[in-house]
Formats: structure tokens, sequence, C-alpha cells
């Protein structure tokens, strides 16, 4: 390939593939873009085809070099280079993580508590920084102290597979001892006073299907499997119990789960089933003094607390109903009380509650209307003061300290801007717009409070999986705020922003409703004067990314520029691939098209890849992770050819292909800015704002 400036696009040749399902012939032209050696990618042409993608990047974005150099270096002043978290006791030890000047990654400390202020007592227990060395790729997956605290288990993945080496290394004389456990995808959890270490791998196709045993000192592959799931859609991973006393052994899928339990004392012992699993029951289960605490959803969609005696587990009696109006997303045990989180009107409650009277409970107030605020580390049994997060659209991240006996919070520490901020120069709101069935949909929106209306606004969501994005703060996204952007998070459907019943109507056959929720919210907000159609600016990743296919299929007028981050927009072709990593833990979620030719057609009804048309297109950056396991290079990489191909404008269509990482993206904590500060100059460059009128206010 040459090396040379390109003057064109790719275009990537047509190569028909036919397959038929339930009668119904599918062609994908460009199927052959997936590598047929993939996890490996060593198909010359398909790597052709990538880098002459990325090289088309390169060159159209060569010119806005200038405005992603100002957009990185006002993104990485807003960040305290030189910073350390607030440290927190473990047993005999104080831990906390710190960045040094300049550095990409973290170095893990602790400190004696015997040592109390003494600095020449701090022990550097990891270095992140020297494992990284020499990487273009580094994440540090699981990490876990022996409970005596003389060993520590950790885990790397150095190219973005999310196939994770695990190592153990000795505190004391900081050397690593000769276990080593590849392919892992899991916690490390300590049993068996510190002999043991359970852990999960990854099989063939990336998924967790066991928990293993591994005694110290011993050869990996005499490691015993101490559970095998048999059901391709369920993962499976192991923690301990608040008191430390049980392996928790779950297994599970997008909606149905089971729990066994393990004495940590005796991992050999035979396991203890809570509840056999049944269909669309989901539990999780902890333990104090001979009692379980199992929260659950079997009685009411938004989940109920339930206890039941250890000698009969499956036996569930109601501690704190389910309900309508709140929902319960979580719960934690300690020695002399036990904390429930969940979402009261979409917005974050915690409450103490205690084990010898029911009827007293302790919320935990917060400042503001829309905020972020929850449970932090909280590592020990017998805990009386218990570390919250806290943040807001417009307020930084605080840490706190929460005296239970006193009910007050001691404030720890809040995010340092070193490049100035001003709260009182932003305003958030919280709205509520209908969609096209009436529903309201909430809207979280800041903006500078001297921005001018209509202006540009960026529109950011998600609406899968039940995962809730909330309305905290970000430093980036001030470079577009300050330039004034409104920046607007709408709640749709398929979160569970607003319960369980919220992600429900998001799901299977009524999927579409997270499309048009979110086109209906870009309406209503150019109908209140926030923007105009063709000055919104949107993003999504990965289930976000079907999102932005999905919508620019249906509204490309609405948006003047599109990003979609490893986007999950061959939706069919996925769905009908058993071998692929997720495609049979995802058929909850989206349905199964091989056995049902409803879902198959459902999928195909808006499966972005599959409804590209010969219309005009707004603007868009896609990006793609070659080692992606998520979300396969080749779908990015097939939607883009398509859109070549077949779209009717001749606006910017740009996809970028990390060669060497994985869904997340670049690793490192400025390594990750300079794609930000891409992506937000290919949006300022889309809506006219790449000039001097670009400058901040």
């Amino acid at each position: 390939m040459s090396d040379a400036t390109p003057v064109a696009p790719p275009v990537a040749p047509k190569k028909p593939h036919t397959s038929t399902h339930h009668g119904i012939s599918v062609t994908d032209d460009y199927a052959w873009l997936r590598d047929p050696g993939y996890p490996e990618v060593t198909d010359a042409e398909v790597l052709d085809h990538l880098k002459a993608e990325n090289a088309w990047f390169e060159a159209r974005m060569e010119r806005h070099r200038p405005l992603i150099d100002d957009l990185f270096t006002e993104m990485r002043a807003r960040i305290k280079e030189a910073d350390k978290s607030v440290p927190q006791k473990d047993g005999d030890y104080l831990y906390w993580i710190e960045f040094e000047e300049g550095a990409e990654y973290k170095k893990w400390w602790r400190r004696p508590v015997a040592a109390k202020d003494d600095e020449n007592a701090d022990e550097l227990i990891l270095d992140e920084t020297v494992l990284a060395e020499g990487l273009d790729y580094f994440r540090l997956g699981a990490l876990s102290v022996s409970q005596n605290g003389k060993l520590l288990a950790y885990a790397v993945d150095d190219n973005g597979s999310e196939r994770f080496t695990a190592r153990i290394k000795d505190l004391g004389t900081g050397e690593l001892l000769p276990d080593t456990i590849p392919g892992t995808l899991s916690s490390l959890v300590w049993v068996a006073g510190d002999t043991g270490l359970l852990y999960s791998l990854a099989n063939e196709q990336w998924r967790t299907d066991n928990v293993r045993l591994h005694w110290l000192g011993q050869a990996v592959d005499t490691d015993v499997e101490l559970y095998h799931e048999d059901d391709e859609g369920f993962r499976v991973g192991s923690s301990l119990s608040a008191n430390e006393k049980w392996v928790i052994v779950s297994a599970g899928d997008h909606e149905t789960s089971e729990v066994y339990l393990i004495p940590a004392a005796d991992p050999l012992a035979k396991p203890l089933l809570v509840r056999p699993r049944k269909a669309g029951v989901e539990y999780d289960v902890d333990e104090r003094d001979g009692v379980l605490f199992v929260l659950t959803n079997d009685t009411h969609e938004n989940f109920r607390l339930a206890t039941a005696p250890l000698e009969n587990p499956g036996e569930w009696t109601t501690l704190i109903e389910g309900s309508d109006a709140f929902y319960l997303t979580g719960f934690d045990l300690f020695r002399d009380f036990y904390t429930v989180e969940g979402r009261l009107g979409g917005l974050d409650q915690v409450e103490i509650r205690y084990y010898d009277d029911p009827a007293r409970i302790e919320p935990i107030t917060f400042p503001e209307a829309s905020y972020v605020a929850g449970l932090a580390d909280n590592p020990e049994w017998a805990m009386d003061k218990l570390r919250l997060s806290y943040e807001s659209m417009v307020s930084p991240r605080s840490v706190y300290d929460y005296d239970v006996k006193d009910r007050s919070l001691d404030l720890l520490k809040v995010q340092e801007i070193p490049s100035g901020y001003d709260a009182s120069l932003y305003t958030t709101e919280r709205l509520e717009i209908p969609a096209r069935d009436g529903t309201a949909i909430p809207v979280s929106v800041v903006y500078r409070k001297d921005r001018e209306k209509p202006g540009p606004l960026h529109l950011y969501g998600y609406g899968a999986y039940g995962i809730a994005i909330e309305p905290g703060f970000s430093t980036t996204r001030l470079s577009l705020v300050d330039r004034g952007f409104a920046y607007a998070i709408a709640h749709i459907r398929g979160g569970d922003d607003l319960g369980r019943a919220w992600y429900k109507a998001g799901k299977l056959e009524r999927r579409a409703n997270t499309f048009t929720d979110f086109v209906d919210v870009a309406k209503g907000l150019i109908e209140r004067g926030y923007t105009e159609a063709g000055r919104i600016s949107t993003s999504g990743g990965s289930a976000g990314g079907e999102l932005m296919g999905a919508i620019v299929n249906s509204d490309p007028g609405l948006w003047g520029a599109v990003v979609a981050d490893v986007p999950f927009v061959d939706v069919l072709n996925t769905m009908l691939d058993a071998s692929l990593p997720l495609t049979p833990g995802e058929w909850p979620e989206w349905g199964n098209p091989i056995e049902d030719k409803a879902a198959f057609e459902l999928i195909a009804s808006y499966s972005p890849y599959d409804r590209v048309s010969a219309q005009a297109y707004p603007p868009m950056l896609v990006t793609a992770g070659l080692n992606d396991p998520r979300v396969t290079y080749w779908e990015p990489a097939k939607w883009v050819a398509k859109l070549r191909e077949l779209k009717t404008d001749d606006h910017e269509l740009l996809l970028k292909t990390n060669m060497g990482a994985g869904h997340g993206g670049k690793s490192g904590r400025f390594e990750s800015l300079k794609e930000t500060a891409e992506e937000f100059a290919f949006i300022l460059w889309q809506l006219g704002l790449a000039g001097p009128e670009a400058a901040k206010r």
C-alpha cells in the first residue's frame, strides 16, 4: 500500500455473501472484512483496507491538528497530574493510589495503620507505569491483596483483547512468585488462609463458564474446576461475602441468575445452591450470622430484599417490599448495620438500616436537585464511617465519609481542576420531554448561564442493558460547553434510569422505543429553543453506537455531526452467529433470530447495517478496535463500507481503527484524552465552529 497522502476515501470491494434464515435470504457484500482467522487478524486485504481508512482519517483531520492540540491541552490542564486518592483503611493498612506528574498510569501504595503519619513507612505495592513500559496498550484488571497482607494478586491485559494474565507478588520481597495464570477474565479471590486463589478463565469464545482454584506453588494445569456452567449464554463469577466467610459463585445472563455458596476456608467443599435458576428471576446474595440476604426481582420487577436461613436458603422472607416508586439497585452488609441503594424518580438514594430494628431507616441526604451519589470503597466488615462519592453536572466529584452514629457528612476531597473552574458560571436542568407515545423522557442538561439560545447542542445517549446514564461531572465536556454548547443526556428507555420497567420498555420487541425516544428528545429540545435542526452533535458507544446507527437511518437531517464509538451496528449478523463471544448471552437482550423468526424480522427491521439506504447522511466519525472482543472490528468497518457505497451526500465519513486496542480505545489517562480531542474537533469542524469563532469565551 502506498504511503502517499490519499486524495479519496477507500472503497471496499463488494463480495456478495448470502445466507438464508427462516426462508429469508440475507446478502452481505462486506462479510469478507471479517478475518476468517479471528481473533487473530492477519488477512492482508483486511488489514490494508483498515489501514487505508486510517490514512484517510489522518488526511482529513490533518488541517485540524492545531484545534485537536488546543483541545487536548485544555482537557489535560483540567486534570491534576500529581494526584492521589483519599487513603482507606483495610485491615492493618491504609491503601491509596497516586498519579505522578506526566504519568499515564497509577501507582498503588499502602502504609501500616500503626505508622500513622510516617511517610517513610509507605510501601509501593504495584507500579502500573513500570508494568506498562514498552507497551502500546496496558490495562490492569483484578487486583487483590491477601487477607494476611503479604501477597498481591493482579491481572494485566496488554493488547485490549480482555484476556488477562494473573500474577502473584510477594509484598515482603517485591518478587513475583512463579505462579502465572494466562487467559483470565474475572476477579481474583483469596481463600483457604491465603493458600489458594479463585479465578475464571475465558474460553475460546471469550466466555467465563467456570470457577477454578489455584493452590499457590502448584502447576496451573493441576488447578481444580470448582464450578462449570453448561448454558453457553450464562457467565460465571466469584466473590467473597462481606464477612469473608463464603465464596459466592454467581452464574447468569441478562435476566436469570443462580448462586452457590462455598466455605472460603474449605473451597473444595460441595457448593450450596441457594435456589435453582428460574427464567426471568435474578438474585444476589450475601450472608451474616447464618442469615442470607437476597436481592431479587421474583415478586416485583424493581426488586425486593429478602432473608433466608442458611440451612434453608431457598425459602425467602421479604424484608423490604418491591416498589413501583423506589428502584432497589443494591445492598451491602456490615457488622452493625446494612445499606440499601436505589433510585427514586431517577435520582440516587442511600439508606442506612439496622438488623435489630427494621423500622429504623436513615436516608443520607444530598444538597442538589440532580446528582450522582453512592457508596465508594468500604472494604471492612466493622465500619463506623462509610466512604461515599458525590457529583453533579456542575459539581466536581467529591469524596465524603459519613459518620453512621452522628449521621454527619465529612468532606474529604473535591476534584481539583488546576486550570480553574467556576461552578457559578454554569447551570443544570432536569427536563421531561414527551415521546411520541406520550411517555415523559427525562433529560439532564448543562450549559453556561451566558449561552445564547438557540445554539449548538450535544446530545448523548445509550439505552441498553438496563444501564443508567447518570448526570455526573465531566471535565472534557467543558470543552464543548465553554464554546457555547448545551450538553444533554437523554435518559431513554432501555436503560434503567427510572426502574426496571424503563429497561424492559426498550428491549426485545420494544427496542424501537430507545431510538424514537432519542429522536423525540432532540426534537423537543429544538421546540424549547435550546438548538436547531442540523446544529445537534450526538455521540454514543457500543450499544449507544447502535443507537447512533438507528437515528442516522431514521432522521438524518436532525444531526450536524455524529460520533459512533465501537458501534454495535451489525446486530442481525452478530446475533445469527452463536460462535461469537457475546452472542448467546445477548439473546435475552435482543432476541434469538436463529430459532425465532419473529426475532429475526424484528432485528432486521432496525439493525443499522441492514437498514443503510440510498439517502443523505450526516457527517460521521466512527471508531473501532482491532482487538475488541465485544464489538468486533468488522462491524464498524462493514457499516462504513456500506455507507460509502449508498449514501447520496458528500458529508464527511471517517473510520478510525485502533490497531492495538480494544473496546475502550487507547489506554492511559492522556492517550485517551487525545481521542476525545479528535472527536470534539470533528464535531466543531462539522458544525462550522473550528475556526477563530471556536475560541473559548
